[in-house]
């Protein structure tokens, strides 16, 4: 999962890309980077860290031009490279960046292809690398020296043909514009906002609409499943749809914790669907724990809040906040490596005493996915005086790996997956659990208006939108992604260094 933003302006748009990927900071923290365009140059700055740590002043103002491209990378197979930091750049044809939230399924098959039959090296494993130059070999068959939005079209439709998974893609063409798109499943969200000024129209591409608000741009629209829009240095607007039998399948977990409640995606608010969450929440406590003796409602911070007011509200009990949070610390299910996230739990919340002494506890989280948080959080709750401690997601039971660009590859890496919840909530050391049912989920989340056909729900249900995950492909996934595998790659590289500082040395 990462966080995209694609800008074209009437004048220098370093500092409005900075602005917005600080509030998609939470997409992603393992490495940040912007790509600017003044004439036929371009100006880079990229490197592992946050948005903050990253672009220090003198970086700032080397970041010329009118147009240009932002990204914060969330490494999913655990690399922390900044050789994979985005966005990424090919010289040929014309000179093209681009950067990429999501996942290509058939990553390992594209690559072998670019280099057998298009000719062309990748250096790294990243898929984004892959996608940018199957779109560039695309492209290159355009015989004029000034693509049309016709022939970007083409390329981008050539794209959809050859790559499979979950995609949300922002490129900038030197010397032509920016081109966005998602995947025909529109798995990633991709939005497009319009802001006035009196030099004229600035447009702009960003994973949230809340990178549109923080600029004052307008949200404008979705970019649809399977469309590109192309946004030239005129200030025009040029879209077409580039799929055949495109469809909207959002990944529900965007909703469930990965967007901020602020934001609206595919016609949806993140914040009222999580309302609506902890309604149905509810409604199955009430169901099957008509009896309760739960005294104060919990959230766990900060996904949760939303949903565990409305728990609270129609249960008729109190809600309070009994966690304060550390906001140096970076968000946990997100961090690399199990070490790093039970390291990260205690560092990152402090019980208040006062809220769990003597009472009965239900501790409302988004999702339990590992169980790592969930666990330790229920430790805190019980030294802070709990008398009992419930503990209630959600969402349903997270039992399946996600390929679609979030980090839950390995199925034994899932607390839930091959337990029963009463077998998970004595795992986490709870009382009771309760999981918000897939069905209420979806009730929750899609309404009237958002004209969403089905979601991509594949972590809760095992079905993969796209139809073409195979057991052997998880298998295969597993093996490379699970995090003994990162921690094997992390030791290997560690060695090639110490290796390569003493051959330095000796020379």
């Amino acid at each position: 999962m990462c966080g995209v933003v694609g800008i074209v302006g009437r004048s220098p748009v370093n500092l409005a890309i900075y602005d917005a990927l600080t509030v998609l900071q939470h997409r992603g923290q393992d490495a940040a980077g912007i790509v600017t365009c003044a004439g036929n140059k371009l100006f880079e700055r990229k490197k592992n860290g946050l948005v903050r740590d990253v672009f220090l002043q003198h970086h700032m103002l080397e970041l010329k031009g009118n147009y240009g491209l932002g990204h914060v990378r969330y490494p999913t197979a655990g690399c922390s490279s900044e050789l994979e930091a985005q966005p990424f750049y090919v010289n040929s044809p014309y000179g093209i960046c681009l950067a990429h939230n999501g996942n290509l399924t058939n990553a390992e098959d594209l690559s072998n292809m670019l280099f057998r039959e298009d000719r062309r090296h990748l250096n790294t494993g990243s898929d984004t690398e892959a996608l940018l130059n199957v779109f560039a070999h695309e492209l290159q068959l355009v015989k004029q020296a000034n693509p049309g939005a016709q022939d970007i079209f083409n390329a981008v439709s050539a794209v959809h043909r050859r790559c499979r998974g979950g995609y949300a893609v922002t490129a900038l063409i030197v010397g032509h514009g920016l081109v966005g798109f998602r995947d025909p499943y529109g798995i990633r969200p991709l939005v497009l906002g319009r802001r006035d000024t009196p030099d004229g129209p600035e447009h702009m591409l960003a994973s949230e609409s809340v990178a549109l608000d923080v600029l004052g741009f307008d949200l404008v629209r979705d970019v649809l499943p399977g469309e590109a829009v192309f946004l030239d240095l005129r200030g025009r607007v040029h879209s077409q749809m580039c799929a055949e039998n495109a469809r909207l399948n959002p990944c529900m977990f965007e909703f469930v914790y990965f967007a901020r409640p602020d934001s609206i995606i595919d016609n949806i608010s993140v914040y009222k669907a999580r309302l609506r969450m902890g309604e149905k929440l509810a409604e199955k406590i009430m169901l099957e724990h008509p009896d309760h003796d739960i005294d104060v409602v919990i959230p766990v911070p900060d996904t949760s809040r939303t949903a565990a007011v409305q728990v609270a509200h129609l249960l008729g009990v109190k809600n309070r906040e009994g966690f304060m949070k550390n906001r140096y610390i970076g968000r946990t299910f997100i961090m690399p490596g199990q070490t790093l996230r039970k390291k990260s739990v205690r560092r990152k919340l402090n019980a208040i005493e006062l809220e769990f002494r003597n009472k009965n506890v239900l501790l409302v989280d988004d999702s339990v996915v590992r169980g790592t948080t969930s666990q330790q959080i229920i430790e805190m709750a019980r030294e802070a005086g709990a008398r009992k401690v419930y503990f209630a997601s959600a969402a349903p039971a997270v039992r399946y790996p996600n390929v679609y660009g979030i980090d839950m590859p390995a199925r034994d890496e899932l607390i839930a997956n091959g337990r029963t919840t009463e077998e998970v909530a004595h795992q986490i050391g709870a009382d009771w659990m309760i999981y918000q049912n897939l069905t209420d989920l979806i009730e929750a989340v899609a309404h009237d208006k958002s004209e969403i056909e089905a979601f991509d729900t594949s972590c809760f249900s095992g079905e993969y939108v796209t139809g073409d995950v195979t057991a052997a492909y998880l298998k295969k996934l597993e093996q490379t992604r699970a995090d003994v595998a990162k921690a094997n790659r992390k030791r290997a590289a560690r060695n090639r260094d110490e290796d390569l500082d003493t051959t330095m040395e000796a020379v």
